[in-house]
């Protein structure tokens, strides 16, 4: 059983930086390929960023790119999500999610395992 426990959420003005954290209870962290996803009210969830577990390979949503990075330090079972320049449509509530298959996908079925969510507000 993985879990994942998101954090580093609140609310900042847009054009400021957030760094978010998840932490995953997992003896083999570095097998999975790790995902970020968010969800604004009302709408579905979607794909925000995701790497393999040897961090080389990234894929990230058109709207994030160059102001989002995705991260991971296998040594402390985190993955990370730097978020600069941020734009009030990044308000959401984000949830990082575990993929055993380690492909990284944009697909959010592909992951097996979620966190509880961090919620992120940014004011214009």
């Amino acid at each position: 059983q993985v879990q994942l426990v998101e954090s580093g959420g609140g609310v900042v003005q847009a054009g400021r930086s957030l760094r978010l954290s998840c932490v995953a209870s997992v003896r083999t962290f570095s097998n999975y390929a790790m995902g970020w996803f968010r969800q604004a009210p009302g709408k579905e969830r979607e794909f925000v960023a995701s790497l393999r577990w040897s961090g080389g390979w990234t894929y990230y949503a058109d709207s994030v790119k160059g102001r989002f990075t995705i991260s991971r330090d296998n040594t402390e079972n985190t993955v990370y999500l730097q978020m600069n320049a941020l734009k009030s449509e990044d308000t959401a509530v984000y949830y990082c999610a575990a993929d055993p298959s380690d492909l990284g996908s944009a697909l959010s079925y592909e992951y097996s395992y979620w966190g509880q969510g961090t919620q992120v507000t940014v004011s214009s």
